[in-house]
């Protein structure tokens, strides 16, 4: 019976209060999705970026869950001011252990605030290059010629030297000519190639020209613009297109020569 009366005592003096605390924290639940909602549609009227729309509406909704928990340790009878202090004194050591993981968000804000590169530019750093297919909070990501992805801390990257070749690349290609071939009719028939390939781009217009001068061969180089997704592809059919239309034409490929001299000793 003793027990009996202390569970109806607590269920009374307590029970009241655990029903308006779980009514206050269930209505602040919905009101930070209202409210997160509300936010979203509002910021994608702006031009942010989406991964700062994605945090700032994430910041509102816990802002108001945790306003609203705490009103409702409050009328639960719980004591704030030394829970407070307890969680500011664990969110020190909290944000000592998350040291790597701050600096990712913080990295991650300026990127996305000053955008040294955007979606869809091909970039190079740290040894590794790729399309930009995501810029997260945490990291971006790149999509490698492979295929593969490519998942770098945004902490490496703030700071590094990067190349970022936007959204189009210029081709490099050598082409070996023979001393005997007519320079000039082999340049005329790599610009038909180029003139008539669709994926090269006309602007910027590609350079070419003589750049070396081997004992048995002429290099001569060719450097179109094509856009960023078609570069690997361009690359192997001009290579063909130019290979075919040097042979259609009689233009000379070197030849390795080498003269032997033979001395009668006798």
């Amino acid at each position: 019976m003793v027990a009996m009366d202390t569970v109806t005592q607590y269920a009374v003096q307590y029970g009241m209060k655990a029903v308006v605390a779980l009514g206050i924290f269930s209505a602040g639940m919905m009101a930070s999705r209202w409210v997160g909602n509300l936010t979203q549609q509002s910021l994608e009227r702006q031009t942010l970026e989406p991964p700062v729309r994605m945090l700032l509406v994430r910041i509102v909704k816990i802002v108001i869950v945790l306003f609203t928990g705490v009103i409702a340790l409050e009328a639960l009878g719980v004591p704030i001011a030394p829970l407070i202090a307890g969680i500011g004194v664990a969110g020190v050591g909290i944000g000592l252990a998350l040291q790597g993981v701050l600096s990712n968000v913080m990295a991650g804000l300026s990127i996305i605030f000053t955008k040294p590169y955007k979606v869809g530019e091909h970039i190079s750093l740290l040894g590794v290059h790729g399309d930009v297919v995501l810029i997260d909070i945490f990291s971006t990501t790149l999509m490698h010629s492979d295929h593969s992805r490519v998942i770098i801390p945004n902490r490496k990257i703030v700071g590094e030297i990067l190349h970022n070749f936007g959204t189009i690349r210029q081709l490099h290609l050598t082409v070996p000519l023979s001393h005997r071939a007519n320079i000039d009719h082999a340049l005329a028939q790599v610009r038909e190639v180029l003139a008539q390939h669709p994926r090269v781009l006309k602007d910027p217009p590609a350079t070419m020209g003589v750049i070396s001068l081997g004992e048995s061969s002429v290099s001569v180089a060719v450097e179109p613009w094509t856009a960023i997704v078609d570069y690997g592809t361009v690359t192997g059919e001009l290579n063909k297109e130019i290979l075919e239309r040097f042979h259609a034409h009689g233009i000379e490929f070197p030849i390795p020569r080498q003269e032997v001299t033979l001395i009668n000793n006798t």
